[in-house]
């Protein structure tokens, strides 16, 4: 549905109202995360709606979500209105199981943290953030994930992520 000429917003006015650049109101608008519509010069007017659109990717970012997650929740919204109790609920559990899985990932974080601070750093055998079940012991002696990658005998120290994995590519 169009905005009336009065209910719209230029680019400018949503940029000031919102906080955000008139570059990242294009990229939100690039994205799907709101919309305009054309005037016949070709300028974007919005919705008074985005507004509520914005924030709500503003605080889906707060809590850790991406723009493709903020997306997904806001197809299960309303786009011209305020969504309805139920609506927001929905959205607001999805949410709730997603700051949970944060937690957890925290939490074991820190723990692996406390034993790496036990290591010293001096060897990474031990360390349960770069190097957990000692992955990198196995490409070698000396600190894999600083030496440089020789091109003849292969792929980095281990296969999966690391700090410095493929650094030279």
């Amino acid at each position: 549905m169009a905005p009336s000429r009065h209910d719209a917003l230029t680019i400018g006015q949503l940029a000031e109202r919102s906080g955000l650049a008139a570059s990242a109101l294009r990229y939100y608008e690039s994205l799907g995360l709101i919309h305009s519509t054309r005037t016949s010069g070709n300028q974007r007017r919005y919705p008074r709606s985005a507004l509520r659109r914005i924030a709500f990717v503003r605080a889906a970012q707060q809590i850790g979500l991406s723009l493709d997650e903020a997306r997904a929740a806001l197809a299960r919204l309303p786009e011209d209105r305020a969504p309805s109790t139920r609506q927001w609920d929905d959205v607001a559990a999805a949410w709730q199981h997603r700051i949970d899985r944060q937690i957890a990932e925290l939490q074991l974080m820190k723990a692996r943290l406390t034993d790496c601070i036990g290591c010293g750093c001096l060897s990474l055998t031990r360390c349960g953030l770069y190097n957990a079940g000692d992955l990198a012991g196995a490409a070698g002696p000396g600190a894999r994930y600083l030496l440089p990658r020789d091109p003849d005998t292969g792929p980095g120290p281990c296969s999966g992520p690391g700090p410095g994995a493929d650094a030279a590519d």
